[in-house]
């Protein structure tokens, strides 16, 4: 039976403490992707077991916790993917280490407002990583694996409340629903006791996940362009959960825009934004060149 926490703790350090050790689940539907590959664990090609487990923001810590306690001393430079992860180690000897996963579903069967919740931010995380990725790869950046994870699990502290905490969580999310002129991580220190980028990043350490994970994580490294792009990629996954009309996309369009050199219908179309909001776009641009024109030949 999993010790869920009903009550704030005072700080940081106590979640961190609380969170040092515990076992992480992981999504049904990622066990079993895995069980189907067993058999072929000495075969598989380890892009394909990666994918499987990029998809599931717990699995993919629980892969780098294992490779923490396996690192030796004499291992030189870090691993920063769980496609090389799988490598170093093996996937047999990876296979042999999930024997007798613990289960989301069955953890929260309880809790079906958190499940709701939970799968949410899984599903924001898994938009912030495709789109982490894509935007990488159009600046030409040999890191983009990096910068997908770090978008996958910029989140992984709200994860973590909505498995454990998950009265919590429900309450810190009503909250900010309801009044939305105060500020997230306000929110979160009265809900939680602390805000969750301070425990995240304790966190890291603690559990030893790649250094350079924490510093495209850290919102003191703001203006490095790998930074912004895992931040900008997170910030346009939460505000487009809302809904295409979120308050708060405009100025995140804008700042991929800049990042990214490209216009905004073109952003539009690669973010997969509505057909009509591409289209109205395309149509502002055109008009806007006209207008140019006629200008240039005045």
């Amino acid at each position: 039976m999993t010790l869920m926490i009903d009550y704030p703790f005072p700080g940081a350090a106590p979640w961190v403490d609380h969170f040092k050790d515990i076992d992480l689940p992981v999504l049904r539907h990622t066990v079993q992707q895995l069980d189907e590959l067993r058999e072929a664990a000495d075969t598989i090609n380890t892009r394909k077991l990666a994918t499987i487990i990029e998809h599931d923001p717990l699995m993919t810590l629980r892969v780098f916790q294992l490779m923490a306690k396996r690192r030796g001393a004499r291992q030189s430079g870090e691993i920063t993917t769980i496609e090389r992860a799988l490598v170093m180690m093996g996937t047999q000897n990876f296979y042999d280490s999930i024997q007798s996963l613990p289960i989301i579903e069955q953890q929260l069967k309880g809790y079906p407002k958190a499940m709701l919740g939970l799968l949410k931010v899984i599903a924001r995380s898994r938009h912030a990583a495709r789109w982490a990725r894509d935007w990488a790869l159009l600046r030409q950046n040999v890191g983009f694996d990096e910068i997908t994870l770090a978008a996958l699990l910029h989140d992984f502290v709200e994860i973590l409340m909505w498995c454990f905490a998950p009265t919590l969580a429900s309450r810190s999310r009503e909250t900010v629903a309801s009044t939305p002129g105060r500020r997230t991580c306000t929110v979160q220190q009265e809900t939680f006791g602390a805000s969750l980028d301070d425990i995240m990043i304790e966190l890291i350490r603690r559990w030893s996940l790649p250094g350079l994970l924490l510093s495209l994580l850290n919102p003191a490294d703001a203006e490095s362009a790998n930074v912004r792009n895992v931040k900008f990629a997170v910030d346009l996954a939460r505000h487009t959960a809302n809904g295409w009309n979120d308050a708060a996309l405009p100025d995140d369009y804008r700042a991929i825009e800049s990042l990214l050199h490209i216009g905004h219908s073109k952003l539009l179309a690669r973010i997969g934004a509505p057909e009509e909001l591409v289209l109205a776009a395309r149509q502002a641009e055109l008009e806007k060149e006209q207008q140019d024109d006629q200008a240039r030949g005045r």
